[in-house]
């Protein structure tokens, strides 16, 4: 046999297995696959890079593992980052002539390591397409994208790992956890879960006897209320529409939450806040009756069932206002969300969200309209007398608020807890009838439900007791001021943690740090100054976004910061910098910056917001974020989150984070 017989059999027998590569046609002129990509923070410094490609119609190509005609990846290398494995499929994959290929769309991927804070990854995709058996040449896509940690992080309030905290989360996360539904119903969770949080929960003894003494019948009580779930939705509803119509209109700037904040920590509404709850007190226990003007009353006899929506109107407005402090976060989430692209969405989550708000309060308001119909009695006396003093001890929280805002020192942890136990123990008399007031009968003995409040009421006295003495109060800490202002405290408290306690001996607390914090921690109020003794002492900082006035900050501290492994490690092994974004301490006006729209921020709390806003893109408290000594966030923000097991790991991953960081930089230098 001839070469030629004998080359040409074997050349064939080689093409055969070739999905008809030998037909070569002409590519089309603007490609065959479309591509994109895409940078997605996996866990730590992995990253997975995304390649994604529209297909054009009538065409396919070859999965990454094809044997004769896979699509490849190839990356420039460079010191920032390092290969964590071969390049895989994302997209389902058909087959055809034995072969995995893809029609009309293909994803793959490369996973990388990060060995920086942030690499520019550049490098060249090549791909084959086939029509049919007709095949094209190899044709090719030069790409570069930038990968960095936490591009972009939202707060969104969501049921995490114990079902009842909210956490921090990415835009992409957000994206992939479902579809609108999925939002509205975390919306509704949420709605109700709102009624169990310290400034929310305050407001129903106030809806209760507010709706006491204005539902002359049942008809008339059950239609205020109803009137009253409807001005609570739309009060949330409409306002946040608006402002997410005037955002989407004027675009690109995000929205902040500055009237928010005001609501929740200025002077004024917390100081008219207290005095409205302290007159509804003295009313109840019988100083004087709250009644409407006779005039307004004349006129609208005609009109019985509409006569008391006014007042309903701005009942529904107090109820929203107060419970801003802890709503805050959700609405904030929603308004951050209209400023990336949403615009229908976050209407109807906050819709969802403000009816399963309004629907508890709806039916507590309705309650009271059902007790008209029993035989009136001393009873009815005592239910009015017994909301007057819960009344009083909540109404504090409010001037505590704006006294710890303004740093006026009224109400210090052991004043304020000095008059919860009063308050409480006076109480405790009223139920066993040893205090009467104007409008009650004389006890002559107590039933089995009486002593049991008492009971109960008296055991809160007691449990409050050491709280005078520095123990946390875990169960109330949201509505106590923060630990660090009370003057006496026992040495676990005052000096931190013991030896036993923390596993470890303690070390000193930082160098330089002068502002207090709880249990014993010292801190610095500056971002700038916290990096500065985070240069020199090499450890991460642990950013504090904080309030003098947020109560889910106060539980946070008292149920995780005290636990004795917790405490440890910020102790040892983190600087600490507290962002207080509701601190009405002025900036003199030489030191004044101005914001985004060149405004400037006269007081701390304006400056920590933006801060955080900008640098962090939260606007919520409490929220934790982990930096390393140059300022780099090291791992995802934390938010909200009751699991001390959950915080030990937040910190712990910072620690590991810092580590891996430091030894990638010594084996590239």
């Amino acid at each position: 046999m001839s070469k030629s017989g004998f080359i040409m059999p074997l050349v064939a027998m080689l093409l055969s297995g070739i999905p008809s590569f030998g037909q070569v046609a002409s590519t089309p002129s603007d490609g065959t696959v479309t591509w994109s990509t895409s940078a997605k923070q996996e866990e730590g410094k992995k990253y997975q890079l995304l390649f994604t490609g529209e297909i054009k119609s009538g065409y396919h190509t070859y999965s990454v593992t094809s044997k004769t005609a896979a699509t490849t990846i190839e990356l420039e290398e460079t010191p920032a980052f390092s290969l964590d494995g071969a390049p895989y499929d994302i997209s389902e994959t058909k087959t055809y002539d034995g072969e995995k290929v893809f029609y009309d769309k293909i994803v793959i991927a490369q996973d990388i390591i990060l060995k920086r804070d942030k690499a520019e990854i550049k490098g060249t995709l090549q791909w084959r397409s086939c029509k049919g058996n007709n095949c094209f040449s190899p044709e090719y896509f030069d790409f570069s994208t930038i990968v960095q940690p936490q591009a972009k992080v939202i707060v969104k309030q969501m049921p995490a790992d114990n079902g009842d905290i909210p956490k921090a989360v990415t835009e992409e996360n957000r994206k992939a956890s479902g579809s609108l539904w999925a939002l509205i119903i975390q919306a509704i969770l949420w709605g109700f879960a709102m009624l169990l949080t310290p400034c929310v929960f305050p407001m129903v003894p106030m809806t209760v006897s507010f709706f006491l003494k204005n539902s002359q019948t049942k008809a008339g009580g059950r239609f205020k209320a109803f009137m009253y779930g409807i001005f609570i939705v739309l009060l949330y509803t409409v306002p946040i529409s608006l402002i997410i119509l005037i955002t989407w209109m004027v675009g690109g700037h995000a929205v902040t939450a500055d009237i928010f904040n005001w609501i929740a920590t200025h002077w004024l509404p917390n100081i008219l806040f207290f005095i409205i709850f302290m007159v509804f007190a003295a009313s109840f226990f019988g100083a004087f009756e709250i009644t409407l003007p006779s005039s307004m009353v004349n006129k609208s006899d005609k009109n019985s069932d509409r006569k008391g929506l006014l007042g309903v109107f701005f009942m529904a407005l107090t109820l929203v206002l107060v419970s801003f402090s802890c709503t805050g976060p959700i609405v904030g989430s929603v308004l951050i969300q209209s400023t990336e692209g949403e615009f229908w969405t976050p209407m109807v989550t906050m819709l969802a969200f403000s009816i399963a708000f309004a629907l508890p309060f709806t039916i507590f308001a309705m309650f009271p309209s059902l007790l008209n119909n029993l035989k009136s009695g001393s009873w009815l006396n005592s239910v009015k007398v017994v909301l007057g003093f819960i009344e009083v001890a909540l109404g504090f929280k409010f001037l505590s608020t704006a006294d710890m805002t303004y740093h006026w020192g009224i109400l210090d942890r052991e004043v304020y807890l000095a008059i919860w136990i009063v308050v409480f123990s006076l109480l405790g008399l009223y139920l066993l009838g040893k205090i009467r007031f104007a409008n009650d009968e004389k006890v002559e003995h107590i039933g089995v439900f009486r002593l049991m409040l008492a009971i109960i009421d008296f055991t809160f006295v007691v449990y409050m007791i050491p709280g005078m003495f520095g123990a946390p109060l875990k169960a109330i800490s949201g509505y106590l001021p923060p630990i660090e202002t009370q003057d006496f405290v026992l040495d676990r408290y005052q000096n931190g943690i013991s030896d036993a306690d923390s596993g470890h001996s303690a070390s000193p607390s930082t160098d330089g740090a002068t502002f207090k914090l709880p249990y014993g921690l010292k801190g610095f109020q500056s971002l700038d100054e916290g990096l500065s003794e985070a240069e020199k002492s090499g450890k991460p900082i642990f950013v504090d976004i904080t309030g003098f006035g947020c109560t889910n900050c106060r539980e946070m501290e008292a149920r995780v910061w005290s636990d004795p492994k917790v405490l440890s490690m910020l102790q040892n092994d983190f600087v600490i910098v507290a962002l207080s974004t509701d601190d009405k301490t002025r900036i003199p006006v030489d030191e004044r910056i101005n914001d985004e729209n060149g405004r400037p921020l006269k007081d701390l709390g304006r400056l920590n917001s933006y801060i955080v806003r900008t640098k962090f893109g939260v606007n919520a408290q409490p929220n934790y974020v982990l930096l390393s000594p140059e300022g780099k966030q090291l791992v995802p923000i934390r938010g909200y989150n009751l699991s001390i097991d959950g915080f030990v790991k937040f910190l712990q991953s910072g620690l590991d984070a810092l580590s891996s960081q430091i030894r990638g930089d010594s084996l590239i230098e």
